[in-house]
């Protein structure tokens, strides 16, 4: 360059600074991963040292998840990834959903007898979807993340093939699963260590899974979908009864589609699509609720209402939502103010609305061990993600020479009409299983944004997500911060069973007392003596969140959960 350009260039400097746009708000002062694994977090943060931005993150994140948390995601299952790119300001969705299997048709969940299969839709090879979650890794890191995949997934490849301390929710849960898990060859040799079952503390290597992860880092989308990992996939669900093809296993792709958004109380709520049933019923829910000052409600009313808002949105669940590209979804009568204003005005607010006074029938127009993990970079970039294979270690069934755990998601279709899933939720012809088709999902990956603030939540839960996310959105409204919000009290109320469920101790007694005289039926553990159950503690939230008054930086990992991580990371 010279000298007298390089004058002209020194001088001209300040006048080019002046002339690019000022962000609105500053930039975060560091980031943030919360995860329901410290290693996957610590993961997350190491992609972000190494130069990586939040979706780079976000693939390490994942990936590790897929290896120390078998018994809730992993490369045999799917998942929704809801992504804001700071630099563009666009919000996409990334629905790395299982799609059903050309030969999955209803009949094949149907007794002799005509009678509902259970065993076939959520055990073993009939139980799993095509799955989407490789595929995702592939899309986010090759299109939003700046780091190679190989470095993004080394991570979960160095800790499948070292292995990592069996923890307690891990052991129980597979001894609830385990005559199903020992069904199957493939799995009894990745769990079983000389006939032993996984305990606490024992050290669990998946050789296997690290080779798959590295097929999968080398090859991208043709390293599992095609070659070595999509034959063994193949045979092994072949060996097992099942009928996938090569054709329907190379032909998987994620999609892409706009989020929903809409606003509540002063913030912009971002979130999930269908096929996830989560973002509709809680843009229903909380539109519904939008008039009331519920922080200024005496705490029994205040459930009340919710309650009410969350009856009405299960019961639209039920009959309309679907996969938006085989069902026609009535979306802006959902999704509009007015609708919700009729709904509001069928609220008696002294008195509960027995479900079956809603209407049964049209009218005109994931268990709990699902994972969830939020981030937030120095950049501004957020990603919500939530993955699954569905119930405790999916369909039980893992392939041999893979490690890949397959999910049991077929049982998220209706398979039967009106024949409620595993979690006790129906469905009618909108989400019946079709060639290719994604089933409805619960997952509700939500980011919230006001002018102060920003919000990236999300949670494990089976049915129970979709008002999870609802109490998390409500909590933040109210003004708490991550680590309140993670641990809020939790209660569910899902249209049939009519039932109002909670968490122990999550609702004073005085509380109860008064939603019973409502009318509502309360279920409170260790309470009822008709034999129903609800478990003590529900849910696996991880949450991040900017104040970009103060610019500070909050994480938090659900209090339930020991061995969930939440990391603020300071700029560089």
């Amino acid at each position: 360059m010279s000298r007298s350009i390089a004058i002209l260039v020194l001088l001209l400097a300040p006048l080019l600074a002046m002339a690019q746009p000022k962000p609105t708000h500053p930039l975060p002062p560091g980031a943030a991963v919360a995860s329901a694994h410290q290693l996957a977090t610590d993961a997350g943060i190491e992609m972000l040292r190494q130069g990586g931005n939040a979706f780079d993150a976000a693939v390490a994140v994942s990936s590790v998840l897929s290896v120390v948390e078998p018994i809730s995601s992993g490369l045999g299952g799917g998942g929704f990834f809801l992504l804001h790119d700071a630099r563009s300001g666009q919000d996409v969705f990334v629905d790395a959903r299982e799609t059903a299997p050309k030969a999955a048709t209803p009949a094949r969940y149907l007794t002799a007898d005509g009678e509902f299969d259970r065993d076939r839709a959520e055990n073993g090879p009939w139980a799993a979807g095509i799955p989407g979650l490789p595929a995702a890794l592939v899309h986010v890191a090759g299109k939003y993340g700046r780091l190679p995949l190989a470095k993004s997934l080394a991570p979960a490849i160095r800790i499948a093939r070292e292995g990592f301390p069996v923890y307690a929710r891990f052991a129980n849960g597979y001894m609830q699963r385990r005559e199903v898990m020992e069904r199957y060859p493939g799995t009894r040799e990745v769990f079983l260590r000389n006939g032993r079952a996984p305990k606490e503390g024992d050290l669990f290597r998946q050789p296997e899974l690290a080779a798959t992860l590295a097929r999968l880092a080398s090859g991208g989308h043709d390293g599992f979908y095609r070659g070595t990992t999509a034959q063994r996939l193949l045979a092994g669900v072949a060996a097992a009864g099942g009928a996938w093809t090569a054709e329907e296993l190379a032909a998987y792709q994620v999609k892409e589609r706009a989020p929903l958004a809409f606003d509540y109380d002063g913030w912009r709520v971002v979130t999930a699509p269908p096929p996830s049933s989560g973002g509709v019923a809680l843009a229903e829910m909380l539109q519904i609720l939008a008039p009331w000052d519920l922080k200024a409600l005496p705490e029994a009313e205040r459930v009340h209402l919710v309650v009410e808002a969350m009856r009405r949105a299960f019961r639209d669940r039920t009959f309309y939502l679907g996969d938006p590209d085989f069902v026609r979804i009535p979306m802006r009568t959902l999704m509009s103010p007015d609708y919700a204003a009729g709904l509001r005005a069928g609220i008696n607010p002294d008195k509960a609305t027995p479900s079956d006074l809603l209407a049964g029938k049209p009218t005109p127009l994931e268990d709990e061990e699902t994972t969830h993990f939020s981030i937030l970079d120095a950049e501004g970039n957020r990603v919500s993600a939530t993955q699954t294979v569905n119930l405790l270690f999916g369909s039980g069934l893992v392939p041999s020479g893979t490690g890949v755990l397959l999910n049991n998601e077929m049982d998220d279709f209706a398979l039967k009409p009106g024949t409620p899933n595993a979690f006790g939720v129906m469905g009618f012809d909108a989400n019946a299983p079709e060639p290719g088709k994604r089933m409805l999902s619960s997952m509700t990956p939500t980011i919230m944004e006001s002018p102060g603030k920003v919000a990236v939540l999300g949670t494990p839960g089976g049915s129970r997500i979709i008002t999870m996310v609802l109490l998390g959105v409500l909590g933040y409204a109210d003004g708490l911060d991550a680590a309140q919000v993670a641990a809020l009290p939790r209660y569910h109320h899902q249209w049939e069973p009519d039932v109002l469920g909670t968490e122990r101790n999550a609702l004073p007694a005085d509380v109860v007392a008064r939603l019973r005289a409502m009318g509502h039926d309360v279920l409170v553990p260790g309470e009822d003596s008709a034999g129903r159950r609800s478990s003590d503690s529900w849910g696996n939230m991880n949450t991040v969140e900017w104040d970009r008054a103060a610019n500070r930086l909050r994480a938090a990992s659900d209090p339930r959960n020991p061995v969930g991580k939440a990391t603020v990371a300071p700029a560089r």
